[in-house]
């Protein structure tokens, strides 16, 4: 995949001091040929960390609502209550570190293949189990067409299977929505080592995306629903009038 130009990225990706992979899904090319509007919808990792600048940024790009995927003991380990930003819990429970940890507890030596598995998983569990989360992403979404912004803990895999959902609904291709999904990897700077010690080729996969962990969720929707598409309308209840609203309210 190729990566975005120097001067894409500068406009994509909001640098704050507390959070490192916050970015706006503006300027891919949607349906039509027209362009995902800028300065809308906006992805992140969590805000837990925002210093009085970083706040204040966020305020002015309009922003007034976040969707926090995290699961509960997430959200109640780092919280956030930032003047004028009102949170909304989508909640949506990790399992990457607790199946790892699983296996750490029989004694057997996690290796990257064990990371591999948890993490392709788990994107298999968002599509089998989750899915109303994402219902609700988009029902705020055709809400208002407000500057709004959702999150998880890293904004790599709830966030990034979410935004890749977002972008199919919206027409732009999967060349972009790859690229989108693997900006994680330039970005996103991690603060926490988890609750297991894990070795670095273990780290590694848990902290960065890959193509086959998005594919995993992919590979569920085409078994269940047929393609993406299907899954919007049929399992996300986005039907063909509120897809037309949704490109009406976010693409130029």
């Amino acid at each position: 995949m190729l990566k975005q130009s120097k001067q894409e990225l500068s406009r994509r990706h909001i640098p704050l001091a507390g959070a490192s992979n916050f970015r706006d899904l503006g300027g891919y090319v949607g349906h039509m040929g027209r362009p995902v509007k800028w300065r809308l919808i906006f992805r992140s990792d969590h805000l837990a960390n925002l210093s009085s600048d970083d706040v204040n940024h966020i305020q002015s790009l309009g922003i007034n609502r976040a969707f926090d995927f995290r699961g509960i003991q997430e959200s109640q380990a780092q919280p956030y209550d930032w003047p004028h930003i009102q949170r909304h819990s989508l909640s949506i429970e990790p399992t990457v570190v607790q199946r790892l940890q699983a296996q750490h507890l029989t004694g057997k030596p996690l290796t990257a293949a064990d990371a591999l598995d948890a993490m392709q998983t788990t994107y298999r569990d968002f599509v089998r189990s989750d899915s109303r989360r994402f219902a609700e992403l988009f029902e705020h979404l055709l809400e208002r067409p407000d500057p709004l912004l959702f999150h998880c803990t890293a904004g790599k895999d709830r966030t990034g299977l979410a935004a890749a959902l977002v972008l199919f609904a919206l027409g732009v291709s999967e060349t972009d929505i790859w690229q989108d999904y693997l900006l994680t990897n330039q970005l996103y700077k991690r603060n926490s080592t988890g609750a297991i010690a894990l070795s670095p080729d273990v780290l590694k996969i848990v902290w960065q995306v890959q193509e086959s962990f998005l594919q995993a969720s992919l590979e569920e929707i085409k078994s269940q629903y047929g393609d993406v598409q299907h899954y919007l309308s049929d399992q996300l209840g986005l039907t063909p009038a509120a897809k037309l609203r949704l490109q009406s309210l976010y693409l130029d």
